[in-house]
This record gives C-alpha cells, structure tokens and sequence, in this order.
C-alpha cells in the first residue's frame, strides 16, 4: 500500500452531497443464516487454499513491480487461477499507458579498502545499470572476431572512490562544487540507531480499539479543523530535494547511495528518483513532473544500503580513509508495452445479476523482497473469499466481481483507471478523486460524471494493510453502513466460533467512523460510492515488511489470512443478497 492509516484522508465534495442518499431511507439489514455462515468458516478452514495461493505469488512469481514481467505473470497467473476455479468471465482489462517497466538482473556491492566488506544493500526501482558508466572500448575493424567488447557486457562492474555529501541547503551546495565526478556519493548523515527495547510485532489492545470505535465523524473533524494542514514547509522541502538531485547529476556523480529506513537486517527500499526540470519563470506554466518510469527519464544510479553499513562507510571517511566501492547493477526495461493491467473475474448474480458487489486489493509490488504481506496477502485474502463461496454452490442475488489492481504503489493507477472506465470521474478524470497517492484535501469542487455502472455498484470491499487478521472496518464516514456491518461482525466476537478442538481466534467487532489511506477503496469512495478497507491488526507490517526486503512469506501469518478469508467472504455474500444495495454517505 502507499501510506498508513491516515484520519480525515480526503474530501467528498460538497457537490456531491445531494447525490449522495439525502432522503434515501436505510435498507433492510440482511443476515445470511447460520448454516451458510458455517459452511463458510468451514470451507475456509478445513479446506483453505489460501497459503498455496499465497505461495505461489510470493515464492514462484515474485516481485511484481507495475509493468514488469513478473506483474505481468501475476496477471495471468491469478486469471487463469480464477477461472480453474470456476469463475467466470476472468480477463485482463488494460490501462495506461504507464511507462516502461524495470527489473532487476544482478546486484552485487563490495568496498574494497582499506577495508575489504560487502555491502549489504539493494538497487532502487528504474535505476539504469552500471554499464551506463563504463564506454564501450573502440574495436579494431581489422580484427578477426568483431563481436561485442567485453567491457560493453551488461554485467560491468563499476570502481570509484566513496566520498560523502551531506548538504541540506542551497547554500551548503557549493562547497561539493568539483568534488563529485566520478564519485560514489553517500547522500545524508549518519543515523543513531536504538535497541529495540519492544517486540516489533504487535496486536491492537482492546482500548486502541475503543478509541476507534469512540472516534468521531471525521467530517466534524474536518468541518472544525478548517484549512488545509500538513507540513507547511513542504513545497520547499521537495524544490530542494530537486535542486540537489540537478546538482549531483550536473556535477557528474557516479553512483547515489543512500542510507535504507530499518535496521537488524530489515531495509526498506522503494523507486529510484528522477531529475527534475528547474522551476518554471515566474508567471509561465509549471513544468510537468518527471516520472521515473517515463521513458527518457534522466534517472542516476540509485541505492539504498543498510543504515549500519552506511554508517560504517561514513565513519571510515570521517576518519581520513580513502574508500573505495566496486558496484555491479545490470537491469532491464521493458518498453514494448507501456500498459499495466488488472485482473478481473466474476460469480454471476441471479434477480439481481446487473448489479454488482466488488473485492479485491492491489497485485503489484516493491523489489525489495517478495510483495508477500505487500500485497500477495490481500489478493490472496480475495481470491480464497469467492473460491470458498463458488465452491459451495452458492448462488448470489448480485454478481460477486474480484479485482486484483496493478499500479497502487505508483498513485492507484490501476482502480483509478477501472473506476473512470466504469464507473465515473472528477472533473476531467485526469485529477485523483481522493487529491493523490495518499489523500488529502480537494481544493476545487469538480462536477461528478456518473457512468452507465455507477448506481449498479453495491459496495468495494478492500485488503491491503498485511497479514494480520481483521478486527473490524474503517466506514469511511458512512453511518449508513453501520446497522449491515454490527450485525455481520457478530458471529466474530466470539474468538473461539471455528472448532473447539483447534480455535481460530475469529475475533472481530470494532466498527470506527474513521477514514483510512493510501489504498484502492479511495478511487471507489472519491466519486462517492461504498469502498471501505478493514481493520487489521498491524503484527509487523509497519516495522518489519511494509516495502521492505523482508517483505517474504515467511512473514505470513496463516491463521491470521484464513480469518479473513472467512470474514471476507461472508461480508461480501451478504452485500450480494441484500434487497437494497449498500448505503451511501449522507
């Protein structure tokens, strides 16, 4: 996912609000009776496929960043996947285009002196390689054997001196002036490390529940706050971070090393950065913003090593040693097909077969480590909720629809693009219903465009928060909901409700009116419709996987998934049986 739980995440346009169920009266609350509801948590259990699923994504497939081959066989994977399981219409439905996809070939770094050690350290997304720095040599045209000069070879290692760069103004630039050509850069200061004093793994407390279940409608929150917030010094910050990325570049920089977030062996690693054009003139338009994965892109060598053997290089230079590092990087891009895609598959309603109740999560991943709790977990979650529905035969008034999206970790792309196909747009469409990656605040209203499949959508129901079990549902600020989802949690609040013999902690109760961010629900809540992500216990998502190199499956934690498998499914078949479709925001 892009971001944590964020409080009053984005705006429902004051516009909207006469679209939005004003007069509508409150749908009868359907409960599915207790021998489905049994089935279900027995088929999920005894039955479960989940970690096979999991599995093979994480361990076969692998990372999936957007627009690679690997988010590309995951696609197809869990299409044909989908459809074995007796789904039906499962397809790709393309969006884009996105840009160029990477991956990554070989990685290895050494410091060879005065102290020779490997360093522990990963590339970052869309980095070219190091044989952009290395010059094929000239080839004799009088030789015998012309073929390509070794030094060419895609695997070429590159040699320099490490040197540090630790400007954090304009003005504290100019004193690197003529000092980085060539050089291996280590880019920020030394990081204190801590114990840690407190497992990293945990579980929500009953009163961390209570808060959420106390907390207003973050509405008033927004209505009392007034203003825009965040950090004021924002904009500022980021026109630095581009000056100086200009000014490494321009002073002809070899490689960026950067110090990785974590510690212990845990290093959280993302997408390399790309230069930014310099301000536009005063009263011109602003330039356009430089993807990183847009083809043409000038992008630097970029790496993220481990803070301990960042600190360990930094701390030998301060100490008057001449460093040197020799790194190999060899990638490749993949430009034929600028597209991403998503995955789509569907259990045919009956009387009410027109109108439909979705799932699904997010089927791209970092590099780092293996996308297990980021997000193989959540599709996984999804796919076992309509396997173990379609494998009981039952027969779901709505149709039950499942989307795995591409794209999430770069803004959403992939629902965004499903939403506006299908659904409806802001505007123009080309702006982010919920203000960008992340959320935030609408500055101007926007017309809603309402779509032939807009009033058909019940409710979208979102995993993507890793691979701890649910505890409960963020509304969104939608009271309306609360009646449907009290009363489809309270088979959960029993903790032992599997099998005495062997009790799956089933425990789930805590409704929050809370927003919360960063994942594809928004594209569904920003035009207005029922999208909601539920709450997970947090287990080691933030301080151990979250776009980390421990992002594996042995992180999983399988009786965690198979609960919400089982939650899953039963909140979606029931969505799918209601008379009415799911409430709106009044």
């Amino acid at each position: 996912m892009l971001r944590r739980k964020i409080v009053g995440v984005f705006v429902i346009y004051a516009f909207l609000l006469p679209t939005l169920a004003l007069g509508q009266s409150s749908p009868k609350v359907y409960e599915a009776p207790k021998e489905v509801l049994d089935k279900i948590k027995e088929e999920g259990t005894k039955n479960s496929q989940i970690m096979q699923t999991l599995g093979y994504m994480s361990d076969v497939i692998g990372p999936r960043l957007t627009a690679s081959p690997g988010a590309k066989r995951a696609n197809d994977w869990t299409r044909d996947t989908l459809a074995k399981w007796g789904l039906q219409n499962a397809h790709l439905e393309s969006w884009g285009p996105f840009g160029r996809g990477w991956t990554l070939k070989r990685f290895t770094a050494m410091v060879d002196g005065p102290t020779a050690f490997p360093l522990i350290a990963y590339p970052k997304a869309w980095s070219p390689g190091t044989d952009t720095l290395v010059p094929a040599p000239t080839v004799d045209p009088k030789a015998k054997n012309k073929s390509q000069p070794a030094a060419a070879n895609p695997h070429t290692s590159y040699t320099g001196e490490v040197v540090r760069f630790n400007a954090q103004n304009a003005a504290e630039l100019e004193q690197y002036k003529g000092k980085l050509k060539g050089k291996i850069v280590l880019i920020g200061p030394i990081r204190e490390l801590k114990a840690w004093m407190e497992a990293p793994g945990k579980r929500f407390t009953d009163t961390e529940l209570l808060n959420m279940a106390d907390a207003p409608d973050p509405a008033t929150i927004r209505r009392a706050a007034g203003g825009p917030g965040g950090n004021p010094n924002f904009a500022q910050m980021m026109q630095f971070n581009s000056a100086r990325m200009r000014f490494l570049v321009d002073e002809g920089a070899a490689i960026l090393v950067d110090s990785a977030r974590g510690d212990g062996g845990t290093m959280f690693v993302q997408g390399a950065t790309a230069v930014q054009p310099p301000p536009a003139a005063p009263g011109s338009p602003a330039n356009p913003q430089v993807r990183v994965w847009d083809k043409g892109a000038n992008v630097p060598i970029q790496v993220s090593a481990s803070t301990e053997h960042f600190n360990r290089v930094a701390r030998m230079i301060d100490a008057g040693e001449k460093v040197t590092m020799t790194i190999n990087l060899a990638v490749d891009y993949q430009d034929a097909d600028p597209n991403g895609y998503n995955t789509l598959a569907e259990i045919p309603g009956t009387d009410k077969a027109d109108e439909v109740v979705m799932l699904g999560g997010h089927l791209d991943s970092w590099h780092g480590g293996t996308g297990a709790t980021d997000n193989a977990a959540g599709c996984a979650v999804m796919m076992e909720a309509v396997r173990i529905i379609q494998a009981l035969g039952l027969k779901p008034r709505r149709t039950i629809r499942i989307g795995l999206w591409t794209g999430e970790e770069q803004g959403l792309y992939g629902s965004r693009a499903y939403v506006k196909q299908h659904l409806g747009y802001l505007g123009d469409g080309t702006t982010p219903a919920f203000g960008g990656g992340g959320g935030g605040r609408a500055t101007t209203p926007q017309p809603l465009t309402k779509l032939a499949e807009y009033d058909k959508l019940s409710a979208y129901f979102n995993i993507d928060n890793g691979t701890g079990k649910i505890r409960g549902v963020y509304m969104q600020g939608n009271e309306g909901v609360r009646p449907f989802f009290r009363n489809w949690l309270s088979p959960f609040k029993d903790p032992k409700w599997y099998d005495a013999s062997k009790p799956l902690d089933m425990s789930a109760s805590t409704l929050t009116l809370e927003n919360t961010g960063g994942t594809d629900h928004l594209s569904f809540d920003g035009i207005g419709l029922p999208g909601f992500q539920f709450i997970q216990d947090a287990v080691e998502y933030d301080t151990r996987t979250h776009h980390s190199n421990q992002d594996v499956l042995d992180r999983i934690q399988p009786d965690d998934v198979k609960q919400m498998a089982i939650i899953v499914a039963t909140f979606v078949y029931q969505a799918a049986m209601m008379d009415d479709k799911m409430p709106r925001k009044r």
